[in-house]
């Protein structure tokens, strides 16, 4: 499958295992022109490292959390690709504490910063972005079951994702007359850095690979490479949709 001509931006590259660095890893090899974004001065040095990696070697500090970042991103882009094709919102945050007990005691604090940077930050990156897009644009955004199921732990990061995905399918719909897709990517657990502060992320693990159908977890490049397909011009039909890339652990019910 085929990027070539596409011009996107990776939001939210951690490090050489984030999901967002496998989105971007596989669009470059399918063709795409990009440039990946980093959240803070502490990434700066694995994000460069990265970037290296990619055709034009493009890297920029970006809080989504802040509009004058996502405008001095809308005008980087625009300086360098004049359109773009492609968005990949890779960005989410609960505090630790927040991510373990029970959810009711979630703190206010935590509850509005997880909000914020797992819901918010795509539907502002959407808006600043709205004036560079292609009439085919194509947004995603990560999710995860734990949207839908109670998953030990996961607490009100699977209340943000539940709102993600509302968010996701509320912006299909403004954003569908001007032709621009916005979807979501359930993928099952993956060994990054974020997971790792999901307490029992192990164990979660094993469960995954014994109790799913296909008997094994997920891998970064499985994420990346759904990721070309949603960009590529074969899922132009395609929008207001959840996919799950979890080993068929979804349909699974004990």
């Amino acid at each position: 499958m085929t990027l070539e001509g596409k011009k996107g931006v990776v939001f939210g590259v951690a490090n050489h295992r984030s999901i967002a660095w496998a989105i971007a890893k596989a669009a470059n090899d399918a063709g795409a022109e990009l440039a990946i974004t980093y959240q803070s001065e502490r990434l700066v040095d694995n994000a460069k490292k990265l970037a290296n990696e990619l055709k034009g070697k493009r890297s920029f500090q970006c809080d989504l959390n802040n509009d004058q970042d996502i405008t001095s991103v809308r005008e980087y882009l625009a300086k360098e690709f004049g359109k773009i094709d492609f968005i990949a919102h890779c960005v989410a945050y609960a505090p630790k504490e927040d991510l373990a007990g029970r959810f009711v005691d979630t703190s206010r604090n935590g509850f509005k910063l997880a909000m914020e940077t797992s819901v918010y930050s795509f539907v502002a990156a959407a808006k600043g972005l709205e004036p560079i897009l292609t009439d085919n644009a194509s947004l995603i955004t990560l999710t995860y079951l734990g949207s839908e199921r109670v998953m030990k732990n996961y607490n009100v990061m699977g209340v943000a994702k539940a709102a993600l995905e509302a968010s996701m399918r509320y912006m299909a719909y403004d954003l569908g007359p001007k032709g621009i897709r916005v979807n979501a990517l359930s993928p099952g657990p993956i060994n990054t850095l974020a997971a790792r502060g999901v307490s029992g992320f192990t164990k979660i693990l094993s469960t995954v690979e014994e109790h799913a159908p296909l008997k094994r977890n997920v891998e970064q490049e499985d994420i990346g490479n759904t990721a070309v397909f949603f960009f590529s011009d074969a899922a132009r039909n395609i929008s207001g949709e959840v996919l799950y890339i979890d080993a068929g652990y979804k349909i699974v019910g004990v």
